[in-house]
């Protein structure tokens, strides 16, 4: 194989690996690892920042990010809703809610891959023409609404369990009660 050739299928693996371990997240428990989650946090919040300001130059796509945005926030809070948090002797955990998790990551996957077959024949113009081919990509306000969705999902998400875990920990210390062992970050 051509280097060529090597550097898209080596991206597809990542892609396929990524979503393998995002999938994986959604169902059965899950330990609570605050250290990882801030991370995610930091790292979602600055691409929704980032996100913000490339729309902010059209009026659609700022709004389509901003309902985005709320219409993740409303899911977090069902999710939490949903959410099973256990402790056991191996650490605190959480069972979320598969479904939402799910169903999110797919319409998001799905909305993706319809742009990109939508957009293969302008992608092959515009190289042709030396445009930006990525910028038509970048356009869809529907496609901002998702990527607003799902970053807000997951920022909303696990804000919340980093509380409940803070509140669990300080309820328990407030009782008197060992507190049990965590998870490490690994």
């Amino acid at each position: 194989m051509t280097p060529t050739a090597l550097a898209p299928a080596g991206f597809a693996m990542l892609i396929v690996l990524m979503l393998y371990r995002r999938f994986r997240r959604l169902f059965g428990r899950q330990p609570v690892q605050p250290a990882r989650m801030k991370v995610r946090v930091a790292f979602l919040f600055a691409v929704g920042a980032m996100l913000m300001l490339r729309g902010s130059h059209e009026s659609s796509m700022a709004l389509a990010l901003t309902l985005g945005f709320a219409g993740g926030a409303a899911l977090a809070l069902l999710g939490l809703h949903l959410t099973t948090f256990e402790t056991t002797p191996e650490g605190r955990s959480y069972t979320p809610h598969g479904g939402i998790g799910l169903v999110l990551s797919a319409v998001l996957l799905g909305r993706l891959v319809y742009r990109g077959f939508v957009l293969a024949p302008v992608f092959d113009g515009a190289h042709a023409g030396n445009a930006a081919a990525f910028a038509l990509f970048q356009r869809s306000p529907l496609t901002f609404a998702l990527f607003g969705v799902v970053i807000a999902y997951y920022v909303a998400y696990y804000v919340g369990i980093l509380l409940h875990e803070s509140r669990a920990s300080s309820a328990a210390s407030r009782a008197g009660a060992a507190p049990l062992p965590r998870q490490p970050d690994a």
